[in-house]
């Protein structure tokens, strides 16, 4: 959007946080991912949806998948940075897979596809309430280098540390493999 259209009830240098609880059911991943469109598209960040809509989905998808409780998701949206807290009720850490380049797999690809589209993500340090483990990403505009914070570090590709290819090579996605 043209900045001199900007709405006067927005000013550019706000930061905006939001909270989405999600059910236990199958209907979390599309709610949580329409809530996160919702307000990139009100902020004019239209630029971030569809990465954004991808890695949330992706964690809210792996609450669904690996745990029994709701979903807590809080977005956090300052000048410079979009960043998405998903909370669940599991304590164990997450876990990126990594698939062998040319196995065509239905799962475990999730976190390595986060790794890949966020500037940096990870593992929160704090609880949430009753939540255990908070995962999270980030992204924008900013020079953040990409990694885990809290947790650990990886990078944007989630393999440079063990010198395997990244993310889009091992999809088939780029001719490197």
């Amino acid at each position: 959007m043209d900045p001199s259209r900007r709405a006067a009830h927005r000013p550019a240098q706000v930061t905006h946080e939001y909270s989405l609880f999600a059910p236990a059911d199958a209907t979390a991943p599309r709610l949580c991912r329409d809530f996160v469109r919702a307000v990139l598209f009100t902020h004019d960040r239209e630029h971030l949806v569809m990465p954004a809509a991808l890695c949330t989905s992706e964690l809210v998808t792996n609450v669904h998948l690996h745990t029994k409780g709701t979903t807590m998701l809080r977005i956090r949206l300052t000048p410079a940075r979009f960043r998405v807290s998903v909370f669940d009720e599991n304590p164990d850490p997450p876990v990126v897979a990594h698939p062998a380049v040319g196995v065509v797999a239905c799962w475990g690809r999730g976190l390595a596809l986060v790794a890949e589209m966020a500037d940096v993500w990870g593992v929160a340090d704090e609880r949430a309430g009753r939540y255990a483990k908070g995962v999270w990403f980030e992204l924008g505009g900013c020079a953040v280098s990409g990694g885990v914070a809290g947790g650990g570090a990886v990078d944007r590709s989630g393999f440079a540390r063990t010198g395997e290819p990244g993310v889009a090579a091992v999809l088939g996605l780029t001719g490197d493999n």
